[in-house]
């Protein structure tokens, strides 16, 4: 009988397994590993409405511009509005401007909103779920917690004591900013999704408003319509107007006052739109008194600058004494060393025929007079993190909680309020996603990039400018539209170019397919960090083996 064949064994000296070595698995040696992760990009960081913006920019340069859109509208309902009249503090925050340029995010906004409305793309109601929800205020903020809600499937009122929806969308911006046909469009489309918006109606009470409706829940968003007065010595009869009532009767083609030499007393948007309008109505050139020096008035630059290249006047550090007729006395002023302006007692005239105060606005607290438990403190309502006030089920955002003060920032608070009153209603509490690192320029290989300058949109030329309502910035076409978000250098998310794969020396990176990413072996990866060092977004971190 033949013996059984005794199976090999290893030398005294191996102490490995068959079929591995130090040459193959050398993971062992590692003290850190290699992960990939995915950053939060600084133009979402700085988005106050929380858009996805490198998200919606990845869909878009591959050219599905519908993709791109419904991105958008999963945070933000108004794109062609916000493409027109937003500050863009995204691109503020655009890390290629280490590079060349920041990436165009405003314009591309525009161009995908504009696509929603040319072909009418729509977005579903949720589900049914027997709530009702009362908004005060058509303006974003509750435009946008109106929309939010109606996703998830709750009916919705909006009060508001306006003969039109918009809120300050539509009373303090002027049309060569944004045509009124993009507004009426996006606030259209909200409609159709079944938000039941009620014109010329003013809520007195909130508490006897829900009762009487049956609401389960309210959010206010009530805009900062009422201006600010100031007391100046006047005699004569120069009229003296408010900014805020100019830009309304615009709007509602009633008349508007200005004629022969406008001046206007203020120093922000308000008075750079007015100014803009005086131009216009006028025929001549407006005179603007600011407080302040040019470098810290409150209007952002851009508006100054559009306003000085239609012909604007700044007469900065100047305060209005008196009026006396035609004549305005000013007094000069200087900055101080914290930039405060300070008093000279030095005197000059300017000559006028309408005086306009535009000295900023507040908002009417009046119906909340029936709500004790709701605190308002220095002009704000007070709100917890989920935007809650301190009675249960009655929410507030945009102007009338402590905030600053813009389209963008109601609007997110509108979104962030729906989904805290979604999970009110449900008697749960809402989860925000977890916070993620932001992808800072230095975690980045800007050099991986090619230069590529920023597409400049055709603006109209002065002379329209100065004698009609015109769209005074012009569109991006989807040729340069498409450039545009090529630009983007997806900070902080792998974009799979390969670069780690083709750097790592231990093959210890698998490609897992399109739109998949890569995976690492750890068995192979010795930790020398060249993937890391080499990603030219950001998107793979060191992290210590004993983490």
């Amino acid at each position: 009988m033949k013996p059984e064949p005794v199976s090999q064994s290893k030398p005294f000296a191996i102490s490995l397994d068959v079929g591995s070595s130090l040459l193959n698995k050398t993971g062992t040696w590692r003290t850190a590993r290699p992960v990939y992760l995915d950053r939060l990009p600084p133009c979402n960081h700085a988005c106050p409405a929380g858009e996805n913006v490198q998200a919606w920019l990845g869909h878009a340069e591959e050219g599905d511009y519908e993709a791109a859109w419904r991105q958008i509208m999963e945070e933000n309902p108004l794109p062609a509005t916000m493409g027109r009249v937003c500050y863009h503090p995204c691109e503020g925050a655009c890390n290629r401007a280490g590079l060349d340029e920041v990436v165009g995010i405003n314009s591309v906004e525009r161009f995908l909103g504009d696509q929603g409305n040319k072909y009418g793309w729509t977005v579903p109601a949720g589900e049914p779920t027997g709530k009702h929800v009362m908004v005060v205020g058509a303006g974003p903020g509750g435009l946008s917690a109106a929309y939010h809600l109606r996703r998830f499937g709750h009916e919705v009122t909006i009060f508001e004591s306006l003969p039109k929806a918009g809120g300050m969308l539509r009373w303090g911006i002027p049309k060569y900013r944004l045509p009124r046909e993009k507004l009426n469009a996006e606030i259209a489309r909200i409609e159709e999704m079944g938000v039941k918006i009620v014109l010329d109606t003013k809520v007195e009470n909130v508490e006897a408003s829900m009762k009487e409706g049956g609401f389960d829940a309210a959010f206010l968003a009530v805009g900062a319509h009422t201006a600010n007065d100031l007391e100046i010595p006047i005699t004569g009869e120069m009229p003296v107007i408010e900014g805020i009532t100019v830009l309304r009767n615009l709007e509602l083609d009633q008349p508007t006052q200005l004629q022969g030499q406008v001046v206007i007393y203020g120093g922000g948007n308000t008075a750079m739109d007015v100014a803009r309008t005086a131009v216009r109505l006028s025929g001549f050139e407006p005179k603007v008194i600011v407080r302040r020096d040019r470098d810290r008035m409150a209007a952002h630059a851009f508006e100054v600058d559009e306003a000085l290249l239609e012909k604007v006047e700044l007469l900065n550090l100047r305060t209005i004494k008196q009026v006396d007729g035609r004549t305005i006395t000013l007094e000069k002023m200087v900055a101080g060393k914290d930039g405060r302006p300070q008093v000279t007692g030095q005197q000059e005239t300017i000559e006028g025929d309408v005086l306009v105060l535009a000295l900023g606005q507040d908002v009417d607290f009046g119906l909340l007079d029936g709500c004790p438990e709701v605190n308002i403190i220095e002009g704000a309502v007070l709100v917890d993190p989920e935007m809650m006030t301190d009675r249960p089920g009655i929410f507030a955002g945009g102007d009338m909680v402590p905030s600053e003060r813009t389209v963008t920032t109601a609007i997110g608070h509108g979104k962030k309020a729906a989904r805290s009153i979604n999970a009110y209603l449900h008697q749960e509490a809402y989860a925000p996603a977890e916070e993620r690192e932001i992808a800072t320029e230095n975690l980045l290989n800007t050099w991986y990039y090619s230069d590529a300058d920023r597409t400049v949109q055709p603006t109209l030329e002065i002379i329209r400018r100065q004698t009609g309502f015109a769209e005074v910035v012009g569109d991006l076409d989807e040729g340069n539209a498409l450039f545009e978000a090529r630009r983007c250098m997806s900070c902080g998310n792998c974009f799979e170019c390969d670069n780690c794969y083709a750097v790592c020396p231990d093959n210890a990176i698998t490609k897992l397919g399109p739109g998949e990413r890569f995976e690492f072996k750890y068995d192979y990866c010795k930790g020398c960090a060249m993937c890391a060092t080499e990603c030219p977004c950001g998107a793979i971190k060191m992290v210590p083996e004993d983490i």
